[in-house]
């Protein structure tokens, strides 16, 4: 699934061509896309609209619209396993595995998903929609302090605390992976054990991490994720551990191995990343 830095890249890529623009029209070949809206009630909400700004929000790409210079709602799209938006101009052709397209002033923003999995959603509270969400991890309110009291005041295994939206938002399997590696801890351990200077050492390498890889337009780690103008990201080439079960690690040379951890396939380095006390089994191979 996209994680932050895939998702801010798609924002980054079709906000030009998206932002300003006016919705003329929607065609809608796949109706679950909107998230349980009809296609009549979608349609009033958005045409006529004006796209007033194109962002993020965790792993949201977020469209505010506006009438009449006042806000009138946002889309929210959520691209889960294998969703895209695509910008066409002109006569180009529509794209293959189209869910919903935006019909604008000047070209169209289309989503495309080969799994159905993603949502492409009109809410008129967007703030509503997304008050559930912890702090951004490249934002203002993700801090040091505020890790280390988060971590302190939870019992829970590091991983499935990172992965969780309402905790931070926007992390997902491989930047959690990478930076528990990058700080040396155990995704398996206990956050309330960790102290203050390895919660530093976990938020410098949180933020680090996703800068690094929003540079590098995010991971193309399967066949699915592509940037809007169709290109693979490059992060994948500077993994550590992500998906290197089997290889040496690159810091210490000690094989990586790929635990089970909340469901969710883990990787670590047992040389970097120590298994804490009674811990040993709660993962497996």
């Amino acid at each position: 699934m996209p994680e932050l830095p895939e998702v801010e890249t798609t924002a980054n890529l079709v906000r030009p061509g998206v932002e300003g623009r006016r919705v003329r029209a929607v065609e809608v070949d796949w109706l679950r896309t909107l998230g349980g809206a009809t296609v009549e009630e979608f349609t009033r909400a958005v045409v006529g609209a004006r796209v007033a700004r194109v962002g993020r929000r965790a792993k949201y790409v977020r469209l505010d619209l506006e009438r009449g210079g006042h806000a009138a709602g946002a889309l929210l799209v959520h691209l889960r396993m294998t969703g895209r938006l695509v910008v066409t101009q002109g006569r180009e052709p529509t794209p293959e595995w189209r869910k919903v397209s935006l019909r604008l002033d000047r070209g169209t923003l289309h989503f495309l998903d080969v799994r159905k999995f993603g949502r492409f959603t009109f809410h008129a509270d967007p703030e509503a929609a997304l008050a559930h969400l912890g702090p951004e991890p490249l934002g203002p309110d993700f801090t040091a302090e505020g890790l280390a009291s988060g971590l302190r005041s939870r019992r829970r295994a590091l991983k499935p605390l990172l992965l969780d939206q309402e905790f931070v938002a926007g992390l997902g399997n491989i930047y959690v992976d990478e930076a528990l590696h990058r700080a040396g801890l155990h995704p398996l351990r206990s956050s309330a054990s960790v102290r203050r200077s390895s919660a530093e050492r976990l938020h410098a390498a949180i933020q680090d991490i996703l800068a690094r890889a929003i540079e590098r337009e995010g991971s193309s780690f399967d066949t699915f994720y592509r940037t809007p103008e169709g290109k693979p990201g490059e992060y994948q080439h500077l993994f550590q551990v992500y998906g290197r079960d089997g290889q040496a690690c690159r810091t210490c040379g000690t094989t990586i191995r790929k635990l089970v951890v909340g469901q969710r396939g883990t990787h670590v380095c047992p040389r970097c990343q120590p298994v804490p006390r009674g811990a040993s089994r709660a993962g497996r191979s």
